[in-house]
C-alpha cells in the first residue's frame, strides 16, 4: 500500500476539517444539495466525455493510487544479472525454472519469448508494442481523474450561483441573506475540496505512477535482449544502472 496517498488526503481533509470545527457555524459546511450538485454535475459531465465502462472502472483507478507496490528496481537488475549468469553457463532454456517465480505479466512474456528463442527483433517489437498500450491504459485514468478535478469545481460555480439567484429573489427578508449566502458558496467549496485533494493530486499519482512503471518495464526489456544476445552479467548490470539512481546502483553492485 501506498502510505503517502493515504496520508496526503487525511492530512488534507483532517486539516481543513479542523478549521471547520474550530470556527463558528459549522454546521453551516453540511449541506446535501451542495453535494448532489457537485458530485452529480462531475459524474455527468465525466461520463459525457468518457465511456461508461471505463467511468465504472474509476474505483480500479483510484485502487492503483493507494494499492501500488512496484518493483525495485535495483533489484530487478540483480535478478537479471541472475538469469544472465545462469543462461551464459547452462543455456537459455534453463531459465524455464525461473518463470514460475516471475509475477508480472510483462516481465513473464518476455522472459517466455527469450527462452523460445525468438529473434531479438521480435522480443523487442512485442514488448515495445505492449509497453505502449500500457502507457495509453494509464493515460486515460489519469485523465478520467484530472477531468474530474476540472469538472468539480465549474460544478461548485455553478451551485453557488443557484443559491446566489435563489438568495436574490427573496430580498424581502434581510436577516436571511447571511445564511443563504453562506449556503450558496458551501457548493463552491465542496467541488474545489474534492478537486485539489482528491481528484487533481490523484491524477498526478497516477502519471507518476506510469512514468516509474514504464521505466521499470523498458528496463526490463533492455535486460532480456541482453540475456538473448549473453552478454556477460557485469555488462548487462553496467546496461541497467543508467535506469537508476547512484545510491541503488551502489546497493546493487554491492550485492
Amino acid at each position: 500500500m501506498d502510505v503517502a496517498t493515504l496520508i496526503g488526503i487525511i492530512s488534507a481533509f483532517g486539516l481543513v476539517g479542523w478549521a471547520i470545527i474550530s470556527g463558528e457555524g459549522a454546521s453551516t459546511f453540511i449541506e446535501p444539495k451542495s453535494l448532489l450538485i457537485v458530485f452529480g454535475g462531475t459524474f455527468g459531465a465525466t461520463l459525457i466525455c468518457f465511456p461508461l465502462r471505463t467511468l465504472l472502472g474509476v474505483m480500479g483507478v483510484i485502487r492503483t493510487a493507494f494499492f501500488n507496490a512496484g518493483m525495485d528496481a535495483g533489484q530487478m537488475i540483480s535478478n537479471l544479472a541472475g538469469m544472465a549468469s545462469t543462461a551464459r553457463k547452462e543455456g537459455l532454456l534453463s531459465l524455464q525454472a525461473s518463470t514460475d517465480a516471475v509475477d508480472d505479466p510483462f516481465y513473464k512474456a518476455g522472459l517466455q519469448l527469450v527462452i523460445d528463442g525468438q529473434e531479438a527483433d521480435t522480443i523487442e517489437t512485442i514488448l515495445t508494442t505492449e509497453l505502449e498500450y500500457l502507457q495509453e491504459r494509464h493515460k486515460v485514468g489519469a485523465e478520467l481523474m484530472k477531468s474530474m478535478g476540472t469538472f468539480a469545481p465549474a460544478f461548485g460555480m455553478i451551485g453557488t450561483i443557484i443559491g446566489l439567484i435563489q438568495m436574490l429573489g427573496s430580498m424581502e427578508d434581510p436577516a436571511s441573506i447571511g445564511p443563504a449566502m453562506a449556503i450558496a458558496l458551501v457548493t463552491t467549496f465542496y467541488g474545489a475540496l474534492l478537486a485539489n485533494a482528491v481528484f487533481l493530486p490523484i491524477a498526478t499519482k497516477l502519471q507518476t505512477i506510469s512514468s516509474f512503471e514504464v521505466q521499470n518495464k523498458t528496463l526490463i526489456l533492455e535486460g532480456l535482449l541482453s540475456i538473448h544476445a549473453g552478454d556477460n552479467p557485469r555488462i548487462l548490470r553496467q546496461k541497467l544502472n543508467s535506469f537508476v539512481s547512484p545510491s541503488q546502483r551502489e546497493v546493487d553492485e554491492a550485492a
